[in-house]
């Protein structure tokens, strides 16, 4: 069965009916008249962009958890009264 894109209320192809099968998931379309609308190329490249950031706040984030891990058992490894650089609040000594 194919399966049509649904933009706003209505398919993008066109194709009218209380019967046609339709969805908003882009993976799911089947229907190639759909495929080959604005709508549903402009839909793509948003659902793209979008994973694109959000996989590179997710790398950002991590990294920044890692050095900040890694500066924290450094000082905590030297000898003496060793303190924190700002930021660490509630922590002045380690």
């Amino acid at each position: 069965m194919v399966t049509h894109f649904k933009v706003g209320g209505h398919l993008a192809c066109g194709h009218n009916g209380n019967q046609l099968t339709s969805t908003t998931e882009l993976a799911r379309v089947k229907c190639r008249s759909c495929r080959n609308t604005d709508a549903f190329k402009d839909a793509r490249k948003n659902q793209r962009n979008l994973a694109r950031r959000m996989s590179r706040k997710a790398k950002i984030t991590h990294t920044a958890k890692d050095w900040r891990a890694a500066w924290t058992e450094r000082l905590t490894a030297m000898k003496g009264r060793q303190r924190l650089p700002r930021g660490f609040a509630g922590q002045s000594f380690v």
